[in-house]
This record gives C-alpha cells, structure tokens and sequence, in this order.
C-alpha cells in the first residue's frame, strides 16, 4: 500500500478530481471531524456529494472518524490561529500543543493494525488522506502520515 494526503482550499473540483485520477488513488480515507464545509465554493467536498463522485470514478471511500481532531484539540489550533493572526486557510504549521495533544489523545488510541486490516480487506493500493486545508503541515493528516512513515515505513506522497 502507498498513502497520499491531500486538501482541497484552493482547488477547484475539476483540479481535485484530477489529482486523485492521475494518481491512481483507489480508497479516499475522510479524516475529517465534521464532513462538510460552507458556501458554493467547495461544496464538492461535502460528504454526500464526495461519495458520489468518487464513486463515479471507482474510488471507495471510508471515514475514519477515529482520526479526526476533537473541538477541544481543534480549539488548541484555533487558539494559536488567532494569537497570531493567522486564517485557517493561510496557515503553514500546526502549533506544538496541537501536535502533541492530537498525538497523545487520538494516535495513541488509534487501531492502526484494524485500519491496515480493513484496506487490505478492500484490496486498497492507493491511499489518499483527506481533510480540507492545502497545506498538509498545516493539517492534522500530516501527523498521521508522519506516523505511517516513521512507525511503519510507508511511503507518503503529499497531492
């Protein structure tokens, strides 16, 4: 199995779609808290709509609710966000204590021989992570492909 993050602020449908077709992605792993975002702009992404179309393109799609931050590790995020004046879509990187408390209250208890259990179940190959910011170090999915990478040797692509 390969893993690839991807995000979707500043793509259009068409440029979204595309990455995960040119890179052969079979199963979209939704790490989302919540499944949906506001306004016409990327209402693509909204979880009704992404399962349709993913399945018009053959790609399976799972959420995986036990990766996604909670309010309480988000509000860490948001907290540092306005400290330094920063917009979600604009930001880079996560703050520290985000890392760290997404790490210790949501990786720590993840079931990653269940997840890996599941995929190969499904016969998944390509394995794209998705929340919505652009920037995957500014994105919890980057934790979790760092944890891919360093704890089981896989090998992450960022879309």
């Amino acid at each position: 199995m390969k893993f690839y993050t991807i995000g979707v602020y500043n793509s259009t449908e068409n440029e979204f779609f595309i990455k995960l077709i040119q890179n052969k992605i079979d199963t979209f792993c939704d790490i989302r808290q919540h499944r949906g975002l506001r306004g016409a702009k990327y209402a693509f992404v909204n979880s009704n709509k992404l399962q349709l179309k993913l399945e018009e393109f053959g790609i399976k799609y799972i959420y995986i609710k036990g990766l996604a931050p909670t309010d309480e590790i988000r509000a860490i995020q948001k907290t540092s966000d306005e400290k330094y004046g920063i917009k979600q879509r604009k930001r880079e990187i996560l703050d520290p204590g985000f890392v760290e408390e997404y790490s210790s209250m949501i990786l720590s208890g993840f079931d990653f021989k269940e997840f890996f259990d599941s995929l190969i179940k499904i016969n998944s190959k390509k394995i794209a992570l998705f929340c919505v910011e652009e920037n995957h170090e500014a994105c919890h999915r980057s934790i979790v492909a760092d944890t891919l990478a360093k704890k089981f040797n896989y090998k992450i692509s960022h879309l």
